[in-house]
């Protein structure tokens, strides 16, 4: 299928340096969907043979510029080629609506990203994982459930975004709580067909002391750092990334917020129904000891049949695991994936 023409940039617009044993390119492919994805491609200087290969994505709302594409340098320096991606409909990605999110569109992104490693002549095939970080992990893990191409899959910071967005951080919603969400985002509808355009929005809607719900909630560009101090501590972290550390442009977590229906398909939708079935192929969970989410890589690990391992990180919290290099066990992910692939990968 033809690729769509993207406008990519060619700059080095990353929130993190570049590497001399690495070189970069800009890559496009397409899914399933016929959407253009567009991607980040790392590859190890000096390499030869058939090299094997991880796609990268993740958070969810993040850009290939932020933390994935760090993932996948970092991979390229181990002796891997790595691409890292925008989801559908996100960055530099083709797909409209803009910011919408879909949990079957963005679990085939990843089995796009698989497609497109698999054919370049100096990729072995045999040896393609995935590397799914916060809000993809759910997808990364669904995608490795039914496509059998992916030799070993990776989880780091884990979210389940159907569980999260459907049912509440620690599943906290009541059933009438969520009635409350689905009429909200029903009416939603209502509001977005009759303007012809599409009202943006809290992907995960709270509730305030009074009981109702919090739908005005601006995105984490809009919080004034006058006041970043004296909001919980989870919040914190994720402005301290992406407004301070990671701050990108075209990240709808630096700059903007989801379309404000995207939670109806992750009621409709549970990912990773099925993850008992990537067995006999190797996963692993990275979560950090202090994370707000470190439950949702524990209630997955206790459901997947080996071989599996789940890496608490000391003192690591949520977003720790998007960018400290001193707290990613990336020399665990090299020994991981090379175990998986069969062979002692190193640059």
């Amino acid at each position: 299928m033809k690729p769509e023409k993207l406008n990519l940039t060619a700059e080095w617009d990353k929130t993190f340096p570049q590497s001399d044993r690495v070189l970069h390119s800009k890559v496009t492919f397409v899914n399933r969907y016929g959407i253009t994805l567009a991607g980040d491609l790392y590859t190890p200087k000096n390499a030869s043979g058939k090299l094997p290969a991880i796609a990268v994505c993740g958070p969810f709302g993040a850009v290939k510029e932020q933390c994935s594409g760090l993932y996948a340098l970092e991979f390229a320096r181990m002796g891997f080629v790595a691409v890292a991606f925008d989801q559908s409909f996100t960055g530099e990605s083709g797909g409209e609506v803009r910011d919408v999110a879909s949990p079957e569109i963005f679990t085939e992104d990843f089995s796009a990203a698989v497609d497109y490693l698999g054919l370049l002549p100096y990729v072995d095939r045999e040896k393609i994982g995935l590397m799914g970080i916060c809000g993809l992990t759910g997808m990364a893990l669904t995608a490795a459930s039914s496509d059998t191409r992916v030799k070993a899959v990776a989880a780091a910071s884990m979210y389940d975004m159907s569980r999260s967005i459907s049912r509440g951080y620690r599943d906290s919603y009541t059933k009438e709580q969520r009635q409350k969400i689905r009429e909200f985002l029903s009416q939603q509808r209502w509001k977005d067909a009759e303007s012809g355009s599409y009202a943006h929005g809290p992907h995960e809607i709270g509730f305030d002391e009074k009981g109702e719900l919090m739908t005005n909630l601006g995105g984490l560009g809009s919080i004034p750092e006058e006041i970043i101090g004296n909001l919980d501590p989870v919040t914190q972290s994720f402005w301290q990334y992406y407004i301070k550390r990671a701050y990108h442009p075209r990240s709808i977590n630096s700059t903007g917020a989801w379309t404000q229906t995207t939670p109806l398909s992750f009621f409709d939708f549970d990912l990773m129904s099925h993850i008992e079935d990537i067995s006999p192929r190797p996963v692993m969970l990275i979560a950090g000891e202090n994370a707000h989410s470190r439950y949702y890589s524990e209630d997955v690990y206790a459901r997947l049949d080996d071989p599996k391992e789940l890496v608490i990180v000391p003192g690591a919290d949520h977003c720790d695991l998007y960018d400290q290099k001193d707290k990613i066990p990336f020399d665990k992910l090299r020994e991981f994936f090379s175990a998986a692939f069969g062979g002692n990968q190193e640059n």
